[in-house]
């Protein structure tokens, strides 16, 4: 009688058991069927563009939106990478080589620059007492209501003032400055025992040699996570390179690619333009799939 009464049970079970599951399984469908929509969305225009690359600019001047491949991909790069587009009126191109490099120097400088600067600020607000020590750290968090675009006026004429128009410290300087860095470290260092500073002062070990050998090894992760995100922002630099810089030998990617389309009645060489777009996503992809251990430890770790 028992046995009879398990397996009533469990025949009553099972048809609940299986809708759970088939609703489960809906559920998996459909956020997997989200995710892959949002995936086209974001890559349709990247994989356009991809093919259109690889195509000869009358295609693309027709107005035909290929889908596939062509025959001109060794060509329209190796034109873009060695003389960018010339077709734009009395404009001289600039090679996307030439300006890669531009970019890359600038994005590495700039998100170099406001790690170490934002490491050393934090550092001397937590572990360091002084008089207006909080009021100093609210003068840097407050600068973030004040991004260049709000002071580019001022800032362009210090620069004009210093000489630095047209050179990479032109570029890099006025946007080395990172508040939001400064903060997200100074947080950090707070969640740091103050047994590790009192057992360094023990030890002998300095101001310096405790930053070193204890605050910095501990700082990798967070190093590695915001300088993906710090050095796409360089990257992606265009109102503050567009201003300063004359020289086409300091040209960036991001400014050149506007560049490179003509206006008016000017004929736009569009193989060569999504090859430079291709190229240029290059480097920050590479920073991210390089770096993507790190930058999702660095934003997810919780204990250190």
């Amino acid at each position: 009688m028992a046995g009879a009464l398990v397996k009533e049970r469990g025949a009553a079970a099972d048809p609940a058991l299986r809708a759970s599951r088939a609703r489960q399984r809906r559920d998996r469908w459909m956020t997997h069927g989200i995710l892959l929509l949002g995936v086209i969305i974001f890559a349709l225009p990247i994989w356009i563009t991809l093919v259109g690359s690889t195509h000869d600019v009358n295609t693309i001047g027709r107005g035909e939106v290929p889908l596939w491949f062509g025959g001109h991909a060794v060509e329209n790069y190796v034109a873009a990478w060695s003389r960018g587009g010339e077709a734009v009126r009395n404009t001289r191109a600039v090679p996307a080589g030439i300006m890669l490099w531009n970019s890359l120097v600038m994005a590495t400088l700039i998100a170099t620059g406001k790690i170490i600067i934002s490491l050393l600020s934090a550092y001397a607000v937590v572990f360091f007492s002084f008089p207006g020590r909080m009021a100093f750290f609210w003068m840097i968090f407050i600068t973030l209501m004040l991004p260049v675009e709000v002071r580019i006026i001022p800032t362009f004429q210090v620069m004009v003032d210093l000489h630095l128009t047209d050179t990479m410290a032109g570029l890099v300087i006025p946007v080395v400055a990172s508040a939001t860095a400064t903060l997200l470290f100074r947080q950090f260092f707070l969640t740091i025992p103050d047994e590790y500073a009192e057992a360094a002062k023990i030890d002998g070990a300095g101001p310096l040699r405790f930053f070193w050998d204890v605050v910095l090894p501990l700082s990798r992760t967070n190093i590695a996570a915001l300088f993906v995100i710090l050095f796409i922002y360089g990257w992606n630099q265009y109102l503050w390179p567009l201003l300063i810089i004359t020289d086409t030998g300091l040209e960036t990617i991001v400014v050149g690619l506007s560049k490179m389309i003509g206006r008016g009645d000017a004929q736009n060489e569009w193989n060569a333009i999504m090859a430079t777009a291709i190229l240029a996503l290059l480097p920050p992809v590479a920073v991210v799939v390089l770096m993507q251990r790190w930058f999702v430890k660095g934003l997810t770790e919780t204990e250190k």
